[in-house]
């Protein structure tokens, strides 16, 4: 019981043996020796919380919290001592912060809650007592056979028993796990290949044992065991036969699979990397503010103890005939008696620590983060996508970011490559409309205003070209270039590892490809986008790619239905850049298609035009298109037997197998013949651009990230404005030692030492960065701070998170924010301090890990530049204010002490303390918090060089933080010395000649600090609306009707009935009324004068920007939209404004008719 309870808490994770035997179908031997190992179920819980562990959790983490812990402490010295104020005064305002933030963290957990019902509760079929059930998700135990069908997500993670196919193949996608798109292939084990029903299944006899679940994606050991006819049969299990949870079926009708891994032990579940408790740069200021005032806090009472005593060594003091010791009290302990006065002074003063900011500050940040997911702004129309905000706590440090980190791929870009143009045996082509045009001159027309090739169809009537023609043989006169268009078309078609989901291919390929074909009746599947791009495009020319069937790939071209034996595939790997196929055309011929970089493709050419080809793959380069270079190779019989020997040693070598295979590569990918070359648009996003621009103007220094390869980095750098066209590019690439990389950086050092008015660019890829980081991180991170951009390419996801890591602890500490699309994005999306995702085409991974979601990369301009700035200026001016009302609130506590003996008399009523930051003055900096606007968004947008006035934590500066305290300090002994000098001297103010009390005193104190801290709040205010006209004044207007409510009624269950009818006294008063004026304009006065000195003195930009909106607003769209009457008014003061042209400036704000007939009567009135 008492482990059932701790594993329910969370504190004892269920024990788990080295590996796991699995019974299929959950068969378990019927000997009864043996016992079942338990295994989790197939819940995923992404939630906090349970029912059992909330409260003792969520008060834990509360109490961490030095102020809620500090209050928590008063409360309990106040329960045990006699203090001079009552325990509720502490006790209430910590229930009130304790329970509305619990309601908060309850509230966005039962949010996880819903979000893991949803997935747990999804439906599945099971195969069960020889039938098919349908269950849910969560239902399924380790040993289940799940099936799966086409398009549907694993539930579980699976080793697969069969499938449709005779193969026992099937595809699937991993996007939502690692960021790939492209199709991977698993296969089952023959023995369970033919189990294709459930009635076959039935009959299946097997174990499997495997290790203990781990993180590692692509790890994966184990092995069957099948009981058939009494013999065990063994066979191994690898990575290829487990189907991941979170992977996508695709291309397969169904498959069927057991379960080996469930809920929280599959290797999604295990990969969510834990979110380390991220803290905003202001909470950490909040903090230190903290401890200054605890500080002044304890200084405080150890002065009060000690001129208590001080006072008390003249015995008339010490025990005065009025309050006689009693004989307890005179036998106490000395020490005893200081420690007790000390904790009575520190319950007296504790109210300087504002315990309802923390309350304040959450609130504010959970309701704020609502205006994110409300802009119309952020809001994707073609998607139907807002904006989403998973982490409300970062709400101000999106007004402080530094460094921008962004992956390229489906961020920068669209991830939508679409061909562009190509060049075939050295002459230019463009696909307009699905038909090639060429640029220049060609055989046929010299002028080269005629298109050579402008639709391969045209081929449809040369009779050369039958589905027995092996490449074709023509008339001489006309098929050598005939010949190489065919050739470079079939290679696109054939050299690729494309998969087809094919629903109907009958008309397909009879001309240039049909809208309405494309994706009802051919849906390609590709490794990578770029090859999903070029075999549509030779379908689009005629061109058909049908699909491979075992060891036949069919193609149409023209309508005419070719099949090519397919022999081998020479994959693709990093250190060749390029893959190739052979392949054994209808004819009987063989031929070798190798495609991929230039770099890679062009040196092992002995033929084509391989000159005119670099040109064109340059110029395509420089237009930031992705490039490819085709090249083929006719093998005889011989060298078809030779390279064959080969492949075979090599791919069944038990030792070097890695390096033989690279030599037998080698071999074989020489002597070719080039055909041209391919460009690839992955087209820019909207606004990347400007959006980049805007970005370096507000002081935001771009990194990219990416996996992608050198060239088309740089292309896609160049052609998103990451590096301007007069940058100076410095590169740190293939390189190979760690003295190698030194030298390189101290040579890069030294260039740009050397050239002072060249901006910089650095290009660094993986390897390299990997030894940079190793021995020379400081020389590293030196070229990179003064270089004015940094790429880095072919970089790994953690590589990412490394680089992020380096930036975050450089001596600066500046403010990182991480922006990606994908599963491979989000290491570094958790790295930094602030990680956005784009909702883009690779899985929701990145998204649903991040702390805020936007659907296009152009929405992170008004994202910083707008809502950070006011969600920083918001909280900064909040946290600031909540010090400096409760410095003013508990200074005149103190003052009092030196009038009253340090007898620790309060100077207010408890109901006044306790109501003081709950009710009287929380709702104007609540809704000042949310709603304020000191500058006009657009011009925030337009301007984001006043990015650079909020950056580095300047509102929350020391000399910030210390003028508003000296505010608060002045504006206490203002209020304190002001209420004395009124009613010292034995003054009366009643027409009675009574004479005030203690009570009143403290009243009259109260009343002026309560409307000077409010109208200060006013006075910081500059966008008004009816909601902050109404919590200011009502504020006020509420303490006065609370106070003669409050002093009006004789309150049965108050001991003490001290206030009653006090406040009705005070307000009789006309002496008052004007002393409360007073007091509050003399506090404000200075205050006032300070802000008009600094505005026309000294403005920031941010102040010149203020008075440019407001000099727009009422200059141009203010008057337009005015009664006539009032408008006349607005030009009479606007005199000094002739120069605006009335006709061109007021009409266009005119939104409706009515408006610009009004209008142009203003600019008749104008003109008389």
């Amino acid at each position: 019981m008492w482990r059932w309870v701790r594993q329910q808490l969370g504190f004892d994770p269920p024990h788990q043996s080295d590996t796991r035997t699995i019974y299929i179908a959950n068969r378990f031997p019927l000997n009864g020796l043996y016992t079942p190992q338990k295994f989790i179920d197939n819940r995923i819980i992404s939630s906090k919380y349970t029912v059992w562990n909330f409260v003792p959790k969520n008060l834990f983490e509360q109490f961490r919290r030095v102020a809620n812990f500090y209050f928590l402490i008063i409360f309990l010295v106040q329960l045990m001592i006699d203090t001079p104020t009552s325990p509720i005064t502490s006790g209430l305002p910590l229930f009130f912060v304790i329970t509305v933030t619990a309601i908060k963290q309850g509230y966005e957990d039962w949010l996880r809650h819903n979000s893991d019902n949803e997935v747990n509760g999804a439906p599945v079929y099971v195969v069960r007592s020889g039938g098919l059930v349908k269950t849910r998700s969560k239902n399924i135990r380790v040993g289940d056979i799940v099936r799966i069908a086409k398009d549907e997500i694993f539930p579980a993670d699976l080793v697969l028993l069969s499938s449709d196919r005779p193969d026992g193949s099937c595809h699937i996608t991993t996007a939502s796990l690692d960021g790939e798109t492209n199709l991977k292939t698993h296969v089952a084990v023959p023995e369970t290949t033919v189990l294709r029903t459930v009635a076959n299944l039935d009959t299946l006899v097997a174990v499997i044992e495997c290790q203990q679940p781990e993180a590692d994606l692509y790890r994966f050991m184990g092995r069957m065991i099948i009981t058939q006819q009494m013999e065990e049969i063994v066979r191994p299990l690898g990575p290829e036969s487990l189907l991941l949870r979170g992977a996508r079926l695709k291309n397969t009708k169904e498959i069927f699979g057991v379960a080996v891994y469930t809920g929280m032990e599959t290797k999604m579940a295990l990969n969510y990397k834990s979110k380390s408790q991220k803290r905003s740069t202001v909470e950490k200021s909040m903090n230190t503010f903290l401890i200054i005032y605890l500080i002044i806090l304890i200084s405080e009472a150890i002065i009060s103890t000690i001129l208590k005593y001080t006072w008390q060594t003249e015995e008339k003091w010490d025990e005065p005939w009025y309050n006689q010791k009693t004989e307890h009290q005179r036998n106490s302990s000395k020490i005893l008696r200081f420690i007790s006065d000390f904790l009575a002074f520190l319950v007296l003063y504790n109210f300087i620590i504002p315990i309802s900011l923390y309350v304040t500050v959450e609130m504010q940040k959970f309701l704020g983060s609502f205006f994110i997911g409300w802009d119309l702004d952020l809001y994707h129309e073609e998607s139907g996508q807002k904006a989403q905000v998973n982490t409300s706590d970062l709400n101000e440090e999106l007004g402080q970011v530094e460094y921008v980190f962004t992956d390229k791929t489906g961020t920068l870009t669209e991830n939508e490559m679409q061909f562009r143009e190509c060049s075939i045996n050295g002459i230019k082509y463009q696909e307009i409309n699905g038909r090639l045009v060429s640029e220049g001159p060609t055989p046929d027309s010299s002028d080269g205003n005629l298109s050579y090739l402008s639709s391969f169809s045209h081929l449809n009537n040369l009779p050369h070209l039958t589905s027995s023609s092996s490449f074709g043989t023509s008339p001489e006169n006309e098929t050598q270039l005939i010949k190489e268009h065919d050739l470079f078309f079939k290679a696109v078609s054939l050299c690729h590892t494309v998969q087809i989901s094919n629903v109907q291919t009958d008309g397909i390929g009879d001309g240039p490809w049909q809208a309405s074909l494309a994706p009802s009746q051919l849906e390609y599947y590709a490794s990578s986008p770029d090859e999903k791009a070029l075999v549509e495009a030779a379908a689009r020319i005629g061109v058909v790619f049908i699909g491979s069937y075992e060891e036949t790939m069919e193609v149409k071209i023209l309508g005419k239905l070719e099949q090519y034996k397919l022999l081998h595939i020479l994959e693709f790997d990093s250190d060749r850049r390029r893959m190739s196929v052979i392949v054994q055309a209808p004819s009987g011929e063989k031929f070798l298609f190798a495609k991929g970089a230039e770099s890679s493709i062009l040196p092992t050419c002995i033929g084509g035009e391989i000159e005119k080809t670099r040109i064109h793959v340059d110029e395509f380069a420089l237009k930031g298109l992705r490039t490819l270079c085709m090249a083929y190779r006719q093998l005889t019989s011989k060298e078809y037997e030779v390279i064959n020997r080969r492949l075979f040693e090599a791919r069944t070598a038990l030792q070097q197998r890695e390096e033989k295979l690279a030599n037998a590569f080698q071999f074989i990918e020489k002597d070719l013949i080039l055909l041209g070359a391919t460009a690839v648009e992955d087209r820019l996003q909207d606004k990347v651009r400007e959006t980049i621009e805007a970005l370096r103007m507000a002081g935001i220094k771009v990194w990219v990230l990416t996996g992608d390869k050198h060239e088309t980095a740089v292309s896609v750098s160049l052609s998103c404005g990451h590096f301007h066209r007069t940058m100076n590019i410095l590169e740190l690439i293939n390189q190979k030692s760690d003295n190698e990389c030194a030298e390189q950086l101290r040579q890069l050092a030294r260039r740009i030492t050397e050239d002072h008015v060249i901006q910089h660019g650095l290009v660094v890829d993986g390897t390299s960065l990997s030894l940079a980081l190793r021995e020379h991180e400081k020389l590293f991170m030196d070229v990179c701070r003064n270089c004015s951009a940094v790429l880095c390419c072919r970089m790994a996801p953690l590589q990412k998170a490394k680089v992020i890591r380096l930036i975050k602890i450089s001596p600066e500490k500046p403010i990182t924010l991480a922006v990606g699309d994908g599963a491979n994005d989000v290491s570094m999306i958790q790295e930094a301090h602030v990680g956005i995702g784009i909702m883009g085409k690779e899985g929701r991974q990145a998204a649903r890990n991040s702390d805020y979601a936007i659907a296009r990369f152009k929405f992170l301009s008004k994202l910083l530049f707008v809502h950070g700035h006011f969600y920083y200026i918001r909280i900064a001016t909040l946290v600031q204010y909540f010090f400096y009302k409760n410095v003013c609130f508990i200074t005149p506590q103190f003052l009092y002490q030196f009038y009253c003996l340090f007898s620790q008399q309060t100077l207010y009523d408890s109901v006044y303390l306790t109501l003081y930051n709950i009710c009287f003055t929380s709702l104007p900096i609540l809704i000042y918090s949310l709603l304020e606007q000191h500058i006009n968004p657009h011009v925030l947008q337009n301007k984001p060089t006043l990015y650079r006035d909020i950056s580095k934590n300047r509102q929350l500066s020391m000399t910030n933080f210390l003028y508003w305290t000296i505010l608060g300090f002045s504006h206490a002994f203002i209020f304190f010395f002001g209420s004395y000098f009124l009613m010292g001297k034995d003054t009366s103010l009643l027409g009675n000649g009574q004479m005030f009390g203690n009570w009143t005193f403290g009243s009259l104190v109260f009343t002026v600090m309560l409307i000077t801290v409010t109208v200060k709040m006013a006075l910081e205010t500059h966008f008004w609306t009816w909601i902050n006209h109404f919590v200011t004044w009502g504020s006020i207007i509420f303490y006065f009707v609370f106070s003669l409510f409050y002093g009006g009624i004789l309150w049965p269950f108050s001991d003490s009935q001290n206030m009653y009818f006090v406040f009705f006294q005070l307000l009789s008063s006309g002496s008052v009324w004007f002393a409360i004026i007073l007091m509050v304009v003399m506090c404000l006065f200075l205050d006032i004068v300070k802000k008009v000195f600094d505005r026309h003195f000294h403005p920031t930009n941010t102040e010149k920007a203020q008075m440019y909106s407001n000099t727009v607003a009422l200059s141009d769209e203010f008057i337009a939209l005015q009664p006539l009457s009032r408008a006349r008014n607005q030009l009479s003061k606007l005199s000094l404004l002739k120069q605006i042209q009335v006709s061109s400036a007021w009409t266009p704000c005119a939104v409706s008719q009515k408006e610009k007939q009004r209008a142009h009567l203003l600019e008749e009135c104008w003109n008389e």
